[in-house]
């Protein structure tokens, strides 16, 4: 599947409404705070080539120019969701990429008719960084990870719930 398509796809989860994720935006360990935001910063870019006319180029030179990092970045996530959820990361990820891309779309429609002329601006700050060493700082000052999307949030510890044995005392 070209990458426009898997894009057009992506976004097509925004109708599912996926509940949100808690509020947690930052991770303990750094590296896994500039995954987190490289991812979004993809994410951000994949709402506006799928949002805009024309976009789709812009986009796709982004992807190849910065292959390696957003290969590396998408692994160290799905690593954190494998670490922190075991055998329920792919469904906590699909719900956290669901969360993201709605949050951000939601931030688009809100911009209205400003939404699709700031995407030839972004690409072009993007695509002018020296080379991908610069991405995690760049993403990281772009804010485009919603405050409101949970990242490294781990799952509450599970609440055990103990059975008081009742006190008999028996009479006689």
């Amino acid at each position: 599947m070209n990458r426009l398509a898997r894009g057009l796809a992506v976004f097509g989860v925004l109708a599912s409404g996926a509940a949100r994720a808690d509020v947690q935006v930052r991770c303990t360990a750094p590296e896994d705070q500039a995954a987190f935001e490289i991812g979004a910063l993809k994410s951000e870019m994949t709402v506006l080539a799928t949002s805009c006319p024309g976009a789709d180029k812009q986009y796709n030179g982004f992807v190849e120019r910065f292959r390696p990092q957003l290969v590396s970045s998408d692994a160290a996530v799905n690593g954190w969701f494998k670490r922190t959820y075991g055998r329920n990361a792919q469904r906590q990820y699909d719900a956290y990429i669901t969360s993201l891309i709605n949050a951000q779309s939601e931030n688009g429609l809100k911009q209205g008719t400003n939404f699709c002329p700031r995407t030839e601006a972004v690409f072009d700050e993007v695509m002018g960084l020296h080379d991908g060493s610069s991405l995690p700082q760049y993403a990281a000052g772009k804010d485009v990870l919603p405050s409101d999307v949970g990242t490294c949030q781990a799952p509450a510890a599970p609440i055990v719930k103990v059975r008081a044995r009742r006190a008999t005392s028996k009479h006689k």
